[in-house]
């Protein structure tokens, strides 16, 4: 049976377990909020961390906090991303939806190590590292979440889903460097096109993933705003002249980003829309990436009863019941993805709606959802590129084969015998099954060497 010791807030007196850091106001909220299993991001964890730093580093600097405290709270929070001890961040993500539990949970983890350091390192300190009153210093809950918000946001952004992103580019520009010069049907509407090169083809997938990259590099800039210095409602109450911008500045060195202080912290409390904004830029990458991925799997189908012009890495046995068989499945990983992705937002734009009065309070959702799709997004994009796109190789006799029997090809025809007896050549080559050579020499408005002259598949791109 586990071991306890007793731990107190403004209500009274709890019982915590005895290898727990955090103290009773984390344990209220863990044993309050047994709900579902979604525990609160590490990714906002981490954003805590920093910005707790910054706060601290901030407030010495400012004569509200001891030197020596906010060393040890530096100390205290670099130790928990070193160490990983993410075991003693439980609580769920429904919770309070200021999040104000999950910022009191890391209060007191970091108050428990500081104090842990202290003794160990001998120091006397003339009172213990309280989590309110020293952790929390110069800080609201309601500034403190939205700031960990926009710092996990940016952070996920910038080291893990644009990097992916880029690598997937890249590929593409080499299938398209790989496949210059082969020329094959286009398809629109499912049906027969006229001719495109592989190369154009793989050339708009690339361009779909550009312009997604640049969307999302743009919807960055809102987010470097953060609402740190608003204290409660916006207005700064307890809260020392110039730590805004001071805090500001220590959060854009400990990440490398260029974040800044909002200058209307009423807005910045109340409003999501700088995450709105930018989930739809993720909303927009989800749909690039399910057009990619169905592409490919269309153009991989069969082997032999498909479209068949690409093939694809087999990574897997695709049937418990068909020996053989292998499926596009990194497609089907991604294409799941993408439909998450644009339910997540839904959700997000739902819980940005909420921002009632001076506070909006169903933040914790919101960022859940957002880093869920950042993290799904990253991981999907590596292992699409890893297992499925390096590895696309162009059937080459297949797609001559099928540029070759492609009644479309007849649309060279319309600058010399016009749409409609071009149309009429189309038709009759396919009621007889035979050639658009035969169908327009048949019908009389094209001589043989005539038709060859014009009729060039591979020049029509």
């Amino acid at each position: 049976m586990s071991e306890f010791r007793t731990e107190h807030d403004s209500m009274g007196e709890v019982q915590v377990p005895a290898e727990a850091f955090w103290g009773a106001q984390t344990q209220r909220s863990y044993e309050n909020f047994a709900i579902g299993t979604e525990r609160m991001p590490q990714e906002i964890i981490d954003a805590f961390l920093v910005l707790k730093t910054a706060a601290a580093q901030v407030n010495a600097e400012l004569g509200v906090l001891d030197p020596m405290a906010a060393t040890l709270i530096e100390d205290a929070c670099f130790e928990i991303q070193n160490k990983q001890l993410y075991e003693h961040f439980p609580l769920k993500v429904w919770q309070t939806g200021s999040g104000t539990q999950s910022n009191m949970n890391v209060n007191e983890v970091v108050a428990h190590l500081a104090n842990h350091l202290a003794k160990e390192r001998g120091i006397e300190l003339a009172q213990p590292i309280h989590p309110n009153d020293h952790v929390n210093r110069s800080q609201s809950s309601n500034d403190t979440f939205p700031t960990a918000m926009h710092i996990a946001a940016v952070t996920a952004l910038d080291n893990h889903l644009l990097p992916t992103l880029r690598r997937l580019i890249d590929t593409f520009k080499r299938l398209e460097r790989d496949n210059q010069g082969v020329v094959k049907s286009g398809r629109t509407h499912l049906q027969d096109a006229v001719p495109i090169a592989f190369s154009q083809e793989i050339s708009g997938w690339r361009g779909l993933l550009e312009s997604a990259l640049e969307d999302i590099q743009h919807s960055i800039r809102p987010l470097l705003l953060l609402a740190l210095g608003g204290t409660a409602v916006g207005t700064g109450l307890n809260c020392p002249a110039g730590f805004d911008t001071l805090v500001a500045q220590k959060v854009a060195l400990l990440t490398g980003s260029p974040f800044k202080t909002d200058p209307n912290k009423f807005h910045a409390l109340t409003g999501k829309d700088a995450l709105v904004f930018s989930h739809g830029a993720l909303k927009a990458l989800a749909a690039n990436l399910m057009k990619i991925a169905n592409d490919v799997r269309w153009l991989a189908s069969g082997p032999r009863l498909g479209l068949g012009e690409i093939t694809i890495p087999a990574n897997e046995p695709g049937s418990s019941i068909m020996p053989g068989k292998v499926n596009p499945t990194q497609c089907e990983a991604l294409t799941m993805v993408a439909v998450q992705v644009m339910g997540n937002d839904s959700a997000i734009g739902f819980a940005a709606s909420q921002g009632n009065f001076e506070l909006n309070v169903f933040m914790p959702v919101l960022i859940y959802n957002y880093l869920q799709s950042v993290r799904l997004l990253t991981d999907a994009i590596r292992s699409f590129d890893k297992n499925c796109a390096q590895g696309i190789v162009a059937n080459r006799d297949v797609m001559r084969h099928n540029l070759h029997n492609s009644l479309m090809l007849v649309t060279c025809l319309n600058p010399y015998i016009g749409y409609e007896n071009a149309a009429k050549v189309a038709k009759k080559a396919y009621v007889e099954n035979t050639s658009l050579r035969d169908a327009c020499i048949d019908l009389g408005f094209l001589t043989p060497e005539k038709f060859d002259e014009v009729f060039k598949p591979e020049e029509m791109i």
